[in-house]
C-alpha cells in the first residue's frame, strides 16, 4: 500500500511539473508597425499573390514585378514563357523553381535536353536566374549517357529569359 501511494504521488508531482511547462510566461510586447509587416511577410502566405501593382491591406503600393510569391512575377512569367516548348515536371512560383522533363528536339535525333531554373530574387537583374542545363546523347549499345554541354547554353537561356521579363514589364508600363 505504501508502494501505491509513493507511486501515485511521484505521478502526480510529474504531470503537475509537466503540466507547467507549457505555461508561456514571456510577456507580449506591441509590434512597431515595421516588425508587423515584416512578421506578416514571414509566414507561408505572406501577402497572398498580389498581381499587377494593387495595393495591399496597409494601403502600401506593391511594385509592379514584384507579387506575394517571394519571386519577380515578370522573371516568373518569361522563363515560363521562353520555356514554353519543354515539357514540365515541375513548376514552383513560391519557391521560383522551374523543373523541365528531357527534351529531344525533331531536328536533332539522339541527344536530349533537361533544365533546372531557379529564380532568386525579387529583382529584375541577371544575378536572379540561374539555369543547370543538362544533356544526353543517345549510344546505340546502352541508351542514354551523360554528355557535355556548351558553356555558353545557360547563359544564353538565362539572357532570352531576363529580355523577355523586361520586355513584359515594358508592356505592363506603357498600359
Amino acid at each position: 500500500m505504501k508502494k501505491y501511494i509513493q507511486t501515485t504521488i511521484l505521478i502526480f508531482i510529474s504531470m503537475l511539473f509537466f503540466g507547467c511547462s507549457s505555461l508561456d510566461v514571456e510577456a507580449d510586447y506591441p509590434l512597431d508597425p515595421d516588425a508587423k509587416k515584416a512578421q506578416k511577410r514571414g509566414r507561408l502566405t505572406g501577402d497572398g499573390i498580389v498581381l499587377f501593382g494593387r495595393k495591399s491591406n496597409d494601403d502600401e503600393p506593391k511594385a509592379g514585378g514584384n507579387s506575394g510569391i517571394g519571386i519577380n512575377s515578370y522573371l516568373w512569367r518569361a522563363a515560363l514563357d521562353t520555356l514554353s516548348f519543354m515539357p514540365l515536371s515541375s513548376a514552383d512560383p513560391f519557391g521560383g523553381v522551374i523543373l523541365t522533363n528531357w527534351y529531344e528536339s525533331p531536328d536533332a535525333r539522339g541527344e536530349r535536353f533537361k533544365l533546372n531554373v531557379l529564380l532568386l530574387s525579387r529583382n529584375l537583374t541577371a544575378t536572379s536566374v540561374k539555369i543547370s542545363v543538362f544533356k544526353q546523347v543517345r549510344d546505340q549499345r546502352s541508351g542514354w549517357k551523360d554528355a557535355a554541354i556548351n558553356a555558353d547554353m545557360a547563359r544564353q537561356l538565362e539572357n532570352k529569359i531576363l529580355t523577355r521579363a523586361r520586355e513584359l514589364r515594358i508592356e505592363k508600363e506603357a498600359n
